[in-house]
C-alpha cells in the first residue's frame, strides 16, 4: 500500500515475513527515525538519509529469529517503492548522480541514473562475512531490491578498503550523496530529462 505527493511518499508493506512502514521525503533535512529490528541497517539507512538530506522514518518487524535476510530485502523493496512514488514521472530532476566517499582507509564510489531501467553492478569484495551479527552479503540483496523497485541503474564500486564496516559506511554515504544529486531539481527541464520525452 502506497501514498504519495510531490517529493514525499509513504509505504506500508505487510507479508507473512515482515511488516514495514516507511515514510520518505526527498527534499528534507536528513531527519531520521529508524527502527528496523536490524541494528546495522538502522545505522546504514541513517547514514544514507543524513548524507542525502532525506527525511526517513521506518518502523519494521520481521522474522529475524530465522535471520535478517527477509527484513533487509524487504527494506530495499520498500525504500525503492517509496523513492519511485515520491518522484512520480521523474520530471524536472537532474536524473544522474554520483558520490565518492572515503571512510578512513576505504573509498567507495556510487554512480546512478534514475532511468526507470533497473540494473545493479556491485563491484565490492568484502573481507569479512560478518560485521558484528550482520551478514555483509545482505547489503547486495538490499541494493538489488532497491534498484529493482526504484527503477535505478546503480553502479557501486570499491576503490580500496580493508575494514568491512568502513567499506559499507562509505557505500551508504556515497549512495546518499548520489541520490541527493540525482533527485535535485533541474529548473531547465520541463519534464523527464530524456530525449524520448519520458523514462
Amino acid at each position: 500500500m502506497a501514498s504519495s505527493s510531490p517529493m514525499h511518499s509513504e509505504i506500508h508493506r505487510r507479508t507473512k515475513e515482515t511488516d514495514i512502514k516507511l515514510s520518505l521525503r526527498i527534499d528534507g533535512r536528513g531527519e531520521t527515525a529508524i527502527k528496523t529490528g536490524v541494528g546495522f541497517m538502522d545505522h546504514m539507512l541513517t547514514l544514507l538519509a543524513v548524507h542525502g538530506f532525506f527525511d526517513l522514518a521506518i518502523e519494521a518487524t520481521g522474522d529475524t529469529q530465522v535471520d535478517d535476510h527477509h527484513t533487509v530485502e524487504d527494506l530495499g523493496i520498500c525504500l525503492g517503492q517509496a523513492l519511485k512514488a515520491a518522484l512520480g514521472d521523474f520530471s524536472a530532476v537532474r536524473r544522474y548522480g554520483q558520490g565518492a566517499v572515503p571512510m578512513d582507509e576505504s573509498l567507495a564510489r556510487v554512480t546512478l541514473d534514475l532511468s526507470n531501467r533497473p540494473y545493479l553492478h556491485y563491484g565490492v569484495k568484502l573481507p569479512d562475512q560478518k560485521v558484528g551479527a550482520f551478514d555483509t552479503a545482505l547489503v547486495q540483496e538490499f541494493l538489488r531490491a532497491f534498484t529493482l523497485h526504484a527503477g535505478l541503474t546503480l553502479h557501486v564500486e570499491l576503490a580500496h578498503g580493508k575494514n568491512s564496516h568502513h567499506i559499507l559506511e562509505a557505500i551508504f554515504k556515497a549512495l546518499g550523496k548520489a541520490l541527493d544529486q540525482a533527485t535535485a531539481a533541474e529548473p531547465r527541464a520541463t519534464g523527464p530529462l530524456s530525449s524520448k520525452g519520458f523514462l
